[in-house]
């Protein structure tokens, strides 16, 4: 685990390569820089009765929203992420289930210590849309349930907008879940009748955008999480990667991977995989 770890994180520690600079709209006067993409994905296979080969017609839809908001004015920054991903798959016979549902915010104030460093406090809230299920059909969450929130100071280290790294070495979690969720048992890691979890560990959260080729970019969300109070050896990972091939102004090819591992949650690793082609909007 530690090594795979230490594999992820020199990733974003590459000083050599060049961060590609995202198309956004700057306000000069303010200091602002505010620009994001709305990304829609779909998907349909069709077949007649007459189709001799056999298969299931279906429809899928993913909706993606990424945008940015970043500060930078003296010795102060402050850098502000939105991703929020939503996806439906439906099977001719069979009831729609969901492929894609996440709510993710993170934020960074940053006031300059020396070269590229930052003092920083830090904040990161993490849910979903809608309600999820497991394989037998059960409901496991909903809306805010699970709820995760992270705050703490620490030191950023912050070479441009597109590669940073901020360490968190006092950081507070709490994870929030609906009592529905705890009445028979444990829920990500929140006992049986209660809803709320507390944890106070360290925190590393690593961003790093470059240019793989001309008019495909590539994205790196990496964050780390060890609970002194609890196993700090089981080193929770959140990594995130996704890659947009440009066609032309408004359509893209997505591919996005998303690597979990929270043993509260799941003794293994959560995989997520999503590849289309979609209509894509910078706004």
């Amino acid at each position: 685990m530690r090594k795979l770890v230490l594999s992820i994180l020199g990733i974003f520690l590459f000083q050599n390569a060049q961060a590609q600079e995202a198309t956004v709209a700057i306000d000069s006067v303010s200091n602002w820089k505010k620009g994001g993409t709305f990304t829609f994905l779909f998907n349909q296979t069709a077949f007649n009765n007459d189709w001799m080969a056999g298969g299931t017609s279906s429809i899928a839809g993913n909706v993606n929203v990424n945008y940015d908001i970043n500060y930078a004015k003296g010795d102060w920054t402050w850098d502000t992420k939105f991703i929020g991903a939503y996806g439906q798959a439906k099977l001719k016979g069979d009831g729609a289930k969901k492929t894609d549902d996440r709510i993710d915010l993170n934020s960074v104030l940053g006031k300059k210590a020396k070269g590229n460093w930052y003092y920083s406090l830090m904040f990161n809230a993490r849910t979903q849309f809608d309600s999820g299920f497991d394989p037998d059909g059960v409901k496991i969450s909903h809306f805010f349930s699970p709820a995760f929130f992270q705050l703490g100071p620490g030191m950023l280290w912050k070479k441009s907008d597109n590669l940073k790294v901020n360490i968190s070495p006092l950081n507070s979690k709490l994870v929030v879940v609906h009592d529905e969720f705890t009445l028979l048992g444990s829920s990500y890691g929140v006992e049986q009748g209660k809803t709320t979890r507390y944890e106070l560990g360290a925190a590393i959260n690593a961003y790093y955008k470059f240019d793989l080729f001309e008019n495909v970019s590539m994205e790196n969300i990496l964050n780390l999480y060890s609970n002194y109070l609890e196993d700090p050896k089981n080193i929770d990972i959140d990594y995130q990667m996704n890659i947009a091939m440009k066609v032309n102004k408004y359509i893209t090819t997505n591919i996005a991977f998303q690597a979990i591992y929270d043993d509260n949650a799941r003794k293994a690793f959560q995989i997520r995989q999503l590849f289309g082609l979609g209509l894509n909007y910078n706004f």
